[in-house]
């Protein structure tokens, strides 16, 4: 994996003091899904997008920067 490959949602979890587990229970997601888009194994849909940047209270567009 390349550096430019970097997931912005992890970076953006850690930076709010956040766990993939408080976001799967915030989006009435499973953790598994949640552990998927972090780590880059699947990415979240626009809508999936939109709510992970309201829970974390960032634009879209932070998640979406390389």
């Amino acid at each position: 994996m390349e550096a430019k490959d970097l997931n912005r949602l992890k970076v953006v979890l850690a930076e709010k003091k956040r766990t993939n587990k408080w976001l799967a229970e915030q989006l009435g997601k499973d953790p598994a899904t949640v552990s998927k888009w972090v780590t880059n194994t699947a990415q979240p849909n626009l809508e999936n997008l939109m709510d992970i940047a309201r829970c974390l209270e960032v634009n879209v567009n932070e998640l979406l920067r390389m």
